[in-house]
């Protein structure tokens, strides 16, 4: 095949995708510290955006080098799990955020390390299942005119991912409006109590809901236009439009280490000790919340 300059472009979002969240899963996986839920949740998140990037790289050097209609369908259902389950963790991101804010007085407990498990077999469940549909048979291999926009997917494969990713997002946009407010009204509690300037209670206001825009801000730019597409669009149309949706789809997940990881205190603090040659995975770390925003 010709080279497409789109899939080099793929490929390389895909190697950079997998050292960056490569980086987080070994701090997260060598760090006994970092057993809390919301480390897991992080580290879930990790996982499913370093598969894939591997699977961005694994589906170039496979088309172009050792091209096959079974390892075709693998890579393609790997990168279907993949980015379900890095949805899917944004999501429970979201809902573990709300719970330690809404329940703040039973957050630390045993409760909650057994619901974050529930997420986590859901989540992966799930993705795997969305992941094998076009591996055990639901594909357009053997009728063309039922293939979507990413072939082999066909057209209702594609639907229901597109369906799921909006119910997604309007569980997210419900949840961090809830966020919000609860942020709101606490920062309002503490100026009352310690007797803050309201300027002081603007800018601290300002700050956390700025943050929760940025970060639901940039998921909706991500996946909306590859979403919209995905319902929109059809195998007959030109290639063209679906890389260019595609790839900031992509960007999410090399965003995702920034916004989720690398902002984190103890994650940087075990990241500056590695770069000092000093790593101790014992090292004390003060317990953040995850609604810190």
């Amino acid at each position: 095949l010709a080279l497409n300059p789109w899939d080099v472009v793929l490929c390389i979002s895909g190697t950079i995708i997998s050292c960056e969240n490569a980086i987080v899963v070994v701090v997260i996986f060598y760090t006994p510290a970092f057993r809390a839920p919301m480390f897991l949740l992080i580290g879930s998140l990790a996982v499913a955006d370093l598969l894939a990037g591997l699977g961005l790289i694994l589906h170039f050097a496979f088309v172009y080098f050792i091209p096959s209609e079974a390892v075709n369908l693998l890579t393609v259902g790997l990168l279907v799990t993949s980015f379900t389950a890095s949805v899917s963790s944004l999501l429970t991101i979201t809902i573990d955020r709300y719970l330690s804010l809404y329940n703040a007085l039973t957050y630390y407990s045993e409760r909650t390390v057994t619901r974050t498990h529930i997420m986590l077999i859901l989540t992966w469940g799930a993705s795997i299942c969305y992941g094998l549909l076009p591996i055990v048979g639901w594909n357009c291999l053997k009728e063309p005119s039922t293939c979507s926009i990413i072939k082999p997917l066909m057209k209702n494969h594609l639907i229901i991912l597109s369906v799921s990713f909006f119910m997604v997002f309007a569980v997210m946009l419900q949840l961090y409006v809830q966020i919000c407010k609860i942020v709101c009204r606490h920062a309002h509690q503490i100026a009352v109590q310690r007797h803050f300037l309201a300027a002081s209670h603007y800018v601290t206001t300002r700050k956390g809901i700025a943050t929760l825009a940025v970060i639901l801000g940039t998921f909706a730019s991500c996946w909306l236009p590859f979403a919209v597409y995905c319902l929109l669009g059809d195998y007959s149309y030109p290639a063209l439009y679906t890389y260019v949706t595609f790839l900031p789809a992509t960007s999410n997940s090399m965003i995702n280490p920034v916004i989720y990881a690398f902002r984190n205190q103890e994650i940087q603090k075990v990241l500056w000790t590695v770069c000092c040659g000093c790593f101790s995975p014992t090292l004390p770390f003060r317990s953040r919340s995850p609604s810190d925003v």
